[in-house]
């Protein structure tokens, strides 16, 4: 057996989606504080005003459709926020935009996990699909080569989760710095986008920690079969 259906999987995997649950959990809810406290600008006005005074002219800020969708695009060098962080002043937007723009200076920097993220995302996406697909034709056919091949596919997927943890840690970092330095969030607002910001940063610990556990329990399958 392998995946759902497999009493191990949930012994080995189940404690990463047990924390991916409670991390999405914390993150509706932090949200929901943050959102019902009032700030000064919106947050695609906070947006372009990091950005300009970063020397950003060339990032646009846009709209797009979705529930907290809000990521950078470096390809287009694009900050894409959903509606409720695009046009909404409240504490949580302006946290949301900010960190997005984390993401365009370390874009701009060349900061190094960056790059090294950006460079894995086809690796990952290509790995997590691939990958699953020849390790069940691998179990189902009893062929060594096919389960090994799709275990080292996802060990891409695993990698990139794993460089994306400092990505997102530093980008919330600077998002928390630069709203300081702006001056637009008092002693409370500043505590509530913290919430926000670690909220979400666990969600991609949780994503990184089912990565790793799953890698794992693949290993164990293949070691099952030898």
């Amino acid at each position: 057996m392998i995946g759902l259906f497999d009493p191990l999987f949930w012994v080995v995997v189940g404690p990463g989606i047990l924390l991916g649950i409670i991390a999405q959990v914390w993150v509706q809810s932090a949200y929901r504080r943050a959102r019902q406290v009032p700030a000064p600008m919106s947050g695609a006005e906070v947006a372009r005003v990091i950005l300009d005074a970063s020397g950003l002219h060339n990032v646009k800020v846009e709209r797009v459709s979705g529930f907290l969708e809000d990521h950078y695009d470096p390809r287009a060098q694009v900050i894409r926020l959903s509606p409720e962080v695009y046009g909404t002043r409240s504490v949580a937007a302006m946290g949301i935009a900010a960190h997005e723009v984390g993401h365009a200076l370390q874009h701009a920097e060349g900061y190094a996990p960056l790059v090294v993220r950006n460079a894995a995302v086809g690796i990952a996406n290509f790995g997590s699909g691939a990958g699953l697909w020849l390790l069940i034709l691998g179990i189902i056919f009893s062929i060594p080569a096919l389960l090994w091949a799709g275990i080292i596919l996802f060990s891409g997927t695993v990698f990139f989760q794993v460089v994306n943890l400092p990505v997102e840690f530093n980008a919330s970092a600077r998002a928390k710095a630069i709203l300081a330095r702006l001056g637009v969030v008092d002693q409370r607002s500043a505590s509530l986008v913290n919430s926000v910001l670690t909220a979400a940063a666990l969600t991609y610990v949780a994503a990184t920690l089912q990565a790793v556990l799953t890698l794992i329990y693949y290993l164990m399958l293949a070691q099952r079969r030898d």
